[in-house]
């Protein structure tokens, strides 16, 4: 595979991403839609959102797309602006080549560059513990639901992290509103049925 570039998304990049998005959750409109609203949601922090590309025969062409979006951390001290790693996505075709890993450590960095304390996401332990992430619920932080798969909570600790940042995460509304925090419905019954929570 060629060599691909990691880059902030600009407006003439939305349908790509939204393309990404489509194609690699399966669905034409969940995913895609989240991203749209956070683009414009009111949260404690801008949305930090990062492309990667590859040259084609037409140019740079879209092919991964990750967002970190502004949520909260409900300490006992004060409340905390955090970010949430989500979504993370590449197009099928370009995946186990090294650019979802890519667009993480950029988003990792560029969070602690801001002085941002704390990443969180949902997400495979196996894939995201391997790129920075350790389990949240182990390191005392309480989750936003109780529908999250064992292990699938988890945290990154930046250079601004201090000991006692801990609490619950606040996802903002926009996750919410599209249903996009935990399992929900036959997914969420069948992880109680395999002995999750």
């Amino acid at each position: 595979m060629t060599g691909h570039d990691v880059r902030l998304e600009q407006e003439h990049d939305h349908a790509a991403v939204r393309e990404v998005h489509a194609r690699a959750f399966g669905h034409p409109d969940r995913v895609p839609g989240l991203v749209d609203d956070l683009r414009t949601a009111r949260a404690p922090l801008p949305p930090l959102s990062l492309v990667a590309t590859v040259d084609d025969s037409e140019g740079d062409r879209v092919v991964g797309h990750v967002m970190l979006s502004g949520c909260r951390l409900d300490a006992p001290e004060r409340l905390v602006a955090v970010y949430a790693l989500s979504p993370l996505g590449v197009l099928p075709e370009f995946q186990r080549s090294g650019i979802g890993t890519a667009l993480i450590g950029h988003a990792l960095s560029a969070a602690d560059a801001q002085g941002i304390p704390l990443v969180f996401l949902e997400g495979a332990s196996g894939y995201y513990g391997a790129r920075g992430f350790d389990d949240a619920e182990r390191l005392g932080f309480r989750p936003p639901t109780l529908r999250y798969p064992p292990g699938a909570y988890q945290v990154a600790r930046l250079s601004a992290y201090e000991d006692w940042m801990h609490g619950t995460l606040v996802y903002s509304d926009v996750f919410w509103a599209h249903d996009c925090v935990g399992l929900r419905g036959e997914r969420l019954r069948a992880l109680q049925r395999a002995g999750g929570r």
